[in-house]
């Protein structure tokens, strides 16, 4: 059941440009959609600029004044800041405008949360929160800070609290490693049986919300989670399709980037993401509607470099033309006639044959025509060869034997040799 809008909690959002930072600011829209995604309600926004940081509450505290004022008269739940923020200025922030404070990275870390749906997923994302809490630990926990006595000595801010809470952490990181480390081998099993048949990997890869999961959906008949939200799929999805004249592929939809991804979140996912690292073709999937479309395609491949997926063959798919005026369905090559770019709409349908046959192009780089004499017992192979569209044309001689031309790619023809082991003698 939908949650209406007077059962959301109320969220105000803390916008701050740096001045002295050559960093460019935070997409504050951006944020606002993460906060839409966590279903929050977004009631006001508070713009600040500063040369440099405050050490006490990262803003001045005459906005932190300003700040306490809007929280009371919206009856804020929480306040999210769009910048890094340390425990201390977190605690000092929260007892000052006496409301929840939160910063970017643990709004997403909490909507990854809230999407995991497998039990793979959720170990990832506790994988990634615990990191995140580690790092924040010693001067975070305002209880923990108590001294030990005894013989005139004195130790550190509650040293043996905090020595236990972090062993605590660090024993919990450990369980969920070695549980995802079995995991990825049952992954990596599954992997060297695709690459020992030599099925093709389509992972579909993007900025959240391009709509990979909508296409995905339009291209497997799939019914994948999709919404006009921030990482509406989390966990990675599976789905074989037969092309014509290629056979059997896998596709596979994977999680959305975003800006400045935690570190954290992209290390618990490398596992997930070995899909993408692994993938004969990258489908970079582009929303064209968006004013920020180049910046997110840099962005995506930031994440590609840093998960070893870089140098993996791309294909953008520039979706949703249907927003967008005398835009129709095109291919882009470049000066060597390959294919660099198919526009298209995931959600009308509108040039996913072109996306197709380009798929099929890329995929048949090498296509085997060949004349084949099979002798008249040989009907499995030649149902085989019908399954996959291979055949041209065909007659039989006066002695039976059944007279094929077929074209079909290197990649399945070689797999239909390991499996019908005589058909190269057939070759006439």
């Amino acid at each position: 059941m939908e949650v209406s809008k007077e059962q959301k909690s109320k969220a105000i959002l803390v916008q701050t440009e740096i001045t002295s930072e050559l960093a460019s600011v935070e997409d504050l829209s951006e944020l606002r959609l993460l906060a839409v995604s966590a279903d929050l309600d977004v009631v006001d926004v508070l713009h600040c600029r500063r040369a440099m940081p405050s050490p006490r509450f990262f803003i001045g505290s005459g906005k932190i004044e300003e700040l306490a004022v809007l929280v009371e008269q919206n009856k804020a739940d929480l306040v999210i800041f769009n910048n890094p923020l340390t425990p201390a200025q977190e605690r000092n922030i929260s007892k000052e405008i006496k409301c929840t404070v939160l910063e970017r990275t643990s709004l997403i870390l909490h909507i990854f949360a809230q999407r995991a749906r497998t039990y793979e997923g959720k170990l990832q994302v506790e994988l990634a929160r615990l990191k995140y809490q580690a790092t924040r630990l010693v001067r975070g926990w305002t209880h923990l800070e108590r001294q030990k006595g005894g013989f005139g000595l004195r130790g550190g801010p509650g040293e043996k609290q905090l020595e236990l809470d972090r062993r605590m952490l660090n024993e919990r990181i450990d369980e969920i490693e070695r549980v995802l480390s079995k995991v990825e081998s049952q992954r990596e099993q599954s992997r060297k049986a695709r690459r020992k048949n030599e099925v093709p990997v389509l992972s579909l890869v993007g900025y959240t919300n391009a709509g990979k999961s909508s296409l995905f959906n339009y291209l497997t008949k799939s019914d994948v989670y999709a919404a006009d939200q921030l990482f509406a799929t989390l966990d990675p999805t599976l789905r074989t399709l037969e092309l014509e004249n290629i056979g059997r592929v896998i596709f596979a939809d994977t999680v959305g980037f975003i800006r400045h991804l935690p570190h954290d979140l992209v290390a618990a996912f490398k596992a997930t993401l070995q899909e993408t690292r692994e993938a004969t073709i990258l489908l970079h999937v582009v929303d064209c509607h968006d004013e920020r479309m180049q910046d997110n395609i840099e962005q995506v491949n930031l994440v590609l470099n840093e998960i070893g997926a870089g140098n993996v063959k791309q294909l953008l798919v520039f979706n949703k033309i249907d927003l967008m005026d005398c835009v129709s369905p095109h291919v882009v090559r470049d000066e060597n006639g390959v294919p660099k770019a198919v526009w298209m709409s995931a959600k009308t349908g509108e040039g996913s044959d072109l996306l197709c046959e380009i798929i099929n192009e890329l995929l048949q780089k090498n296509i085997v025509k060949l004349s084949l004499v099979l002798p008249s017992d040989s009907w499995e192979l030649r149902s085989a060869l019908y399954e996959r569209k291979a055949i041209v044309s065909e007659k039989f001689d006066g002695d039976g034997n059944d007279l094929l031309e077929i074209e079909i790619s290197e990649v399945e023809f070689n797999r239909l040799s390991k499996k019908y082991k005589s058909l190269r003698s057939y070759i006439g």
